[in-house]
């Protein structure tokens, strides 16, 4: 478990507690220099309201958007993000690199 994973796993439970569709990014891959490391947790509500990191930059966006997918479809996502060392800064992957998330509905 990495620092703050039970803090959102409690979060996750007040969430579905309340009737609120939840999803559950994880870092599963990480290639070159990344911001988080694998097992880095990013937990989604249908709401949009998010808590945890998997990148630390503009890549959360794009998951937190992928994730209400997620909650709406039922069906897990892999996401894949790789970046030049050019256009780095412009992604937020600001040392280059891939990662690899798995976006899942939490029930």
């Amino acid at each position: 478990m990495h620092p703050g994973d039970q803090e959102l796993m409690e979060q996750a439970a007040q969430w579905l507690d309340a009737g609120l569709g939840v999803a559950l990014a994880t870092v599963v891959q990480t290639w070159g220099s990344s911001p988080r490391p694998v097992g880095s947790h990013l937990l989604v509500n249908d709401r949009g309201e998010f808590s945890g990191s998997v990148s630390g930059g503009c890549v959360e966006t794009t998951v937190v958007q992928e994730a209400q997918t997620v909650i709406r479809d039922g069906t897990p996502q892999m996401l894949d993000f790789g970046v030049t060392n050019e256009r780095a800064w412009e992604v937020g992957l600001s040392c280059g690199g891939t990662i690899q998330v798995y976006v899942e509905p939490l029930r």
